[in-house]
């Protein structure tokens, strides 16, 4: 059972109780309306714009993201033009790699028809989801792709109708998964990530997300903008419910967002400087016979080089051979990545000793 292999690599039962953390109890205050009349009639040198002004921002500051001003519906329209899966490749161990841009109206499909695609050539031994900047509002669709993963029916997500529960299947992709997740993972997208943390098909990889699973609703503003405020939580399956602190990943992988950013645009990029540190760090997938372990390039002395060039081959041949070498494999750099490479190779290796 796929929960077995993870509980023993990572402590998954503990690691769970982290999905949510308690909410913090307010301060007793005093009447909002008596403190905002003060200020207004006491408080020199502050006109009535600016005393509404920072009303409004300390409200919807103190209760995001539970509360949010929506100040460019364009962008927003934009993001949601982002195909569903963005991206899907295989790495070296039957590691198959599905970036998912939306949670969104068929997005389960997308996923499924990757990975099957994937594992034509080769026997899958596991799954990196990649939500890190996805968002999305259908939660349907979060439990839908989740149930891809699961074999047994189960509760897996109620945001409002209802308990959605995953199917019973013998074709569920019966495989370890690693879900990537920070700061910029939102809405659906975290109940995703929640929902197979929960049910035991996988842990979660990276920074803490944004907290904003929640069923929302946007009320529009007589300047143009619109309040969005959420109006029902979303639980799990087992009845927890997903805070506003966000989803807190079994495994931290802190990064500053610029270099997350570039390891998102190029996993493969030398690490920047400010990485140095991080990517020093990296694990089994960087050592001598990892899952991505860049090829030693072989050193040409003067006198291999003239005999070389002589005879008439590369210098990308072997010394004394005139056969190529075989091509270096790219060494991952991203440090979230390469660590569910890591452990989704070890628990292949766990399975296979175990089976």
């Amino acid at each position: 059972m796929i929960a077995g292999w993870l509980g023993f690599v990572a402590g998954l039962p503990a690691l769970r109780a982290q999905t949510t953390n308690a909410v913090p109890q307010p301060e007793e205050a005093p009447d909002f309306k008596e403190v905002y009349e003060l200020v207004r009639t006491n408080l020199a040198g502050v006109s009535e714009v600016e005393l509404n002004a920072a009303a409004v921002r300390g409200l919807v500051s103190v209760l995001a993201p539970k509360a949010a001003l929506v100040t460019n519906p364009t962008a927003t329209n934009a993001q949601a033009s982002a195909p569903v899966v963005i991206k899907s490749n295989l790495f070296e161990g039957g590691i198959a790699y599905v970036r998912i841009g939306r949670v969104e109206e068929g997005l389960d499909k997308a996923v499924g028809e990757a990975c099957r695609k994937l594992g034509v050539t080769n026997s899958l031994k596991g799954v990196v989801l990649d939500v890190r900047y996805a968002r999305g509002e259908d939660y349907a669709m979060a439990a839908a792709t989740a149930d891809l993963f699961l074999k047994k029916e189960r509760p897996l997500l109620n945001w409002g109708h209802g308990v959605l529960q995953s199917t019973a299947k013998k074709d569920a992709i019966n495989v370890p998964v690693a879900i990537l997740v920070n700061q910029q993972t939102t809405g659906a997208a975290e109940a995703l990530a929640a929902v197979l943390r929960e049910t035991g098909a996988g842990l979660v990889l990276g920074s803490k997300t944004a907290g904003q699973a929640m069923i929302a609703k946007e009320f529009p503003l007589k300047n143009g903008q619109h309040l969005r405020i959420a109006t029902a939580p979303v639980q799990l399956g087992d009845g927890t419910v997903l805070a506003s602190q966000g989803v807190k990943p079994d495994i931290a992988v802190e990064l500053n967002p610029e270099d997350e950013r570039a390891y998102y645009a190029d996993a493969f990029a030398p690490p920047p400087k400010s990485a140095l540190v991080a990517s020093a760090s990296l694990s089994a997938t960087n050592a001598t016979g990892g899952t991505n372990r860049s090829g030693r390039r072989t050193r040409f002395n003067e006198a291999e080089l003239v005999r070389e060039r002589r005879d008439g081959a590369t210098l990308d041949a072997e010394p004394g051979t005139g056969r190529s070498r075989e091509p270096e494999t790219p060494l991952v750099h991203d440090p979230a990545l390469a660590r569910a490479l890591d452990l989704l190779k070890g628990l292949a290796v766990v399975r296979q000793f175990r089976s």
